[in-house]
C-alpha cells in the first residue's frame, strides 16, 4: 500500500484548523459530472446540474474550467485556494485567485503535467497568464452560480456541521483522535499524519499549519494540496453526505410521529449529527419559523440540546432522544 507522510512540528499542531470553500465544491463537483456512476449519492444534483451544462451560454463560459478539471488529472493549486477562515465567501476566493502573480500560475500548471498533458486552455493559460486568468475566474464564477448557488444553503449547512463535529473532536481528545477519525485513510503517530496515498509524498508542513475542509463532492479519500510555496491544506469527504438530498426523513408509519407530530420527529430523525435551523428546514421542507418552533418545543422536553459555534447555532440530540429513536425502531 502506498502511504503519504505529512510531518507536524508543534506549531503545525497548534494550527490545524477548519474551513470552508465554495471554490472548491465549485470545481470539483465537474468530477462528479464526469463519473455520475461513482458519485450516485448526488444523482439529483447530478441532473440539475447537467441541464445548465447543456446550455450552449453556460458551456462556452464554463469551458476553461472544464478543461482544468478533466478526469484524473491534478489541479493546479492556484484555482483552489485554501480558505483563510471558515466564512470566507466566494467573492474572497476569487479575487484570491485573480490575484495570482503570472509565475504562480507557470509553477502550478506545470506542476500538474506528470498527471497528463495540458489541456488546450491550459497550454494557452501557461504563455499569457495575465491575459487569460480573468476568463477562468469568470468560469468558476459561472458554475458556482449555476450548478452550487440554488443548492448553497444546504450544502453549507451540511459543512458547518461537519465542521463543528470536528472542532468537537479536537477540543476533547486533541490531534490524534481528530487525525485518527478524520477519515480511514488516516493515521496519527505522534508528530506526523500517515496517509493512504497513491501519490507517496513525504511532505514537513516546517510550521504553516494545516488548513482542513470537508468537502461535499469528495469521495474515497483525502487529497491534499502539498507544494512548498502554497499553503498546505486537505480536503476530506464531509459527514452524512447520504442526507444532503433528503426531503422525506421520517420512515413512513413512524410511531414517533404519530405521538410528537411529523415535523418534530423528522427533526429528530436528522439530529443525530449538528444541524442548524437553516439546514433542517432545507432537509424537511419546513419553514425556518416552524422549525425553530419544533426545535424550541424539543429541546424544553430534554430531547435536543444546542451549541453556539461563531454566528450559528447547532442542535442535537441528546441521549434521551436516541432512547426513544430505538424504541421507534423496535430495536
Amino acid at each position: 500500500m502506498r502511504v503519504s507522510e505529512l510531518r507536524f512540528e508543534p506549531a503545525d499542531v497548534a494550527g490545524v484548523r477548519f474551513t470552508i470553500s465554495p471554490v472548491w465544491e465549485t470545481v470539483s463537483s465537474l468530477w462528479v459530472l464526469d463519473n455520475p456512476v461513482r458519485h450516485a449519492v448526488h444523482l439529483s444534483w447530478i441532473d440539475r446540474a447537467g441541464v445548465a451544462l447543456r446550455r450552449p451560454e453556460v458551456a462556452v463560459r464554463v469551458q476553461p474550467l472544464r478543461e482544468l478539471t478533466r478526469p484524473r488529472r491534478w489541479l493546479p493549486d492556484f484555482l483552489t485556494p485554501a480558505a483563510s477562515r471558515a466564512d470566507v465567501t466566494l467573492d474572497e476566493q476569487l479575487d484570491q485567485i485573480a490575484a495570482t502573480p503570472p509565475d504562480v500560475v507557470v509553477r502550478d500548471l506545470l506542476s500538474t503535467t506528470p498527471s497528463g498533458p495540458l489541456s488546450p486552455f491550459g497550454q494557452a493559460l501557461l504563455v499569457d497568464p495575465r491575459g487569460l486568468l480573468s476568463q477562468l475566474v469568470d468560469a468558476v464564477r459561472i458554475w458556482h452560480d449555476e450548478a452550487i448557488a440554488p443548492d448553497w444553503p444546504r450544502m453549507r449547512a451540511l459543512l458547518e456541521a461537519d465542521v463543528a463535529h470536528r472542532a468537537a473532536q479536537l477540543a476533547e481528545g486533541g490531534t490524534g483522535r481528530l487525525f485518527d477519525q478524520l477519515h480511514p485513510s488516516l493515521r496519527w503517530l505522534g508528530d506526523r499524519v500517515v496517509s493512504d496515498d497513491p501519490f507517496e509524498r513525504d511532505f514537513d508542513l516546517g510550521g504553516r499549519g494545516l488548513a482542513l475542509n470537508p468537502g461535499v463532492f469528495t469521495d474515497r479519500r483525502v487529497l491534499w494540496n502539498l507544494l512548498e510555496e502554497s499553503p498546505p491544506a486537505g480536503t476530506y469527504p464531509v459527514r452524512a453526505v447520504g442526507t444532503l438530498w433528503e426531503t422525506s426523513p421520517t420512515p413512513p408509519g413512524d410511531p414517533l410521529a404519530r405521538v410528537m407530530g411529523s415535523g418534530r420527529a423528522a427533526l429528530l430523525h436528522l439530529l443525530d449529527s449538528p444541524a442548524t435551523t437553516t439546514d433542517l428546514a432545507w432537509r424537511t421542507g419546513l419553514s425556518c419559523g416552524s422549525v425553530s418552533q419544533h426545535l424550541a418545543a424539543l429541546h424544553a422536553a430534554g430531547l435536543v440540546v444546542r451549541t453556539r459555534r461563531g454566528r450559528h447555532v447547532f442542535y442535537r440530540n441528546t441521549d434521551a432522544a436516541m432512547v426513544l429513536l430505538r424504541a421507534a425502531g423496535g430495536e
